[in-house]
């Protein structure tokens, strides 16, 4: 199966960043132990991510679900040619990322003062101060640094978020030195016609840098956001194993995007990913053990499309 042609041709092939153990586990009941994590990441690696957010340098106090992050960057066994990152808010965190041996270190901040205050309890440009110092420092160090910007799409708090102000908030985070900039849809207030507007300007706002999306399905779009960011040649997306997680930070923010769903539609469309669907299915399965409880995601108990006879 190749991929569709025509005025809506997709892109041959994308890059998926996992972040179940981190955006997926920090809004998990149970706390996982670090053996079991170590288990997880190891695991998401040998079903071809080559990209895993393994975990956030933030106050134990506020995320007990992360509090190991130092501990399992020091046991997990690399596989060569993976990327382990790790978030951090400030400079702080920042430090123990890069002296935990993390490959890439991601800022956050949000679009709103509202996300921003109860995410990171502190004001939009005091994040972007933080940020400026955490470039530095992880690009002294020789590693990656991205930025992550929440509610892009849509703020609980605030409700809608012009467009322009992400932009603004964009360039302001590329001018500090960030590589990347991911979207957010924290709680899954987008629609693919948001998407593709924002998209679009963004596209015409910065034509030469990179773009990455990161979408919640808590209202049930987040595989149709997929679709039409790819039609618009987006090709780097975030997602986590099972479809756990979201933002404990904010009401209405379960929902993450399943990686597994997401692999399944692609490679469907002829997208290709580098991804073992059926090892990734395993490794989903391994998860509802860990946890104790089913998880969101809908292939695992459907099926591969290609393997049904009936």
């Amino acid at each position: 199966m190749t991929a569709a042609t025509g005025p809506q041709a997709l892109p041959p092939r994308v890059a998926i960043r996992e972040v179940g153990p981190r955006d997926g586990l920090q809004n998990e009941d149970v706390i996982l132990p670090t053996a079991a994590k170590r288990r997880l990441v190891e695991a998401l690696a040998d079903a071809g991510l080559t990209a895993i957010e393994v975990g956030a340098f933030v106050k134990p106090q506020n995320v007990p679900q992360m509090a190991d992050t130092a501990e399992l960057f020091a046991v997990i066994n690399r596989r060569p040619g993976v990327v382990y990152s790790a978030i951090a808010p400030n400079v702080v965190g920042a430090k123990r990322a890069v002296a935990a041996g993390a490959d890439a270190v991601q800022a956050f901040l949000s679009a709103t003062e509202s996300h921003n205050q109860s995410n990171v309890n502190m004001g939009v440009e005091q994040s972007l101060a933080n940020v400026a110092d955490m470039s530095e420092l992880v690009r002294s160090a020789g590693k990656p640094f991205d930025a992550v910007l929440s509610v892009a799409f849509g703020c609980p708090f605030e409700g809608h978020v012009p467009i322009e102000l992400v932009l603004e908030l964009c360039g302001r985070l590329l001018d500090l030195g960030a590589e990347q900039v991911t979207l957010g849809d924290t709680t899954g207030m987008a629609h693919p016609v948001l998407v593709q507007q924002v998209v679009t300007a963004f596209r015409e706002r910065f034509p030469r840098q990179r773009l990455r999306l990161h979408l919640h399905s808590a209202r049930g779009a987040g595989l149709a956001n997929i679709f039409a960011a790819l039609q618009l040649g987006v090709v780097e997306f975030d997602s986590s194993v099972g479809g756990i997680g979201g933002c404990p930070f904010a009401p209405g923010a379960p929902g993450n995007l399943c990686t597994e769903d997401l692999v399944h539609m692609l490679h469907e469309m002829g997208v290709e990913t580098g991804i073992d669907l059926p090892a990734l299915m395993e490794v989903s399965r391994m998860l509802e053990g860990m946890l104790g409880h089913e998880v969101p995601g809908q292939t695992i108990k459907a099926g591969i499309c290609k393997h049904l006879t009936g």
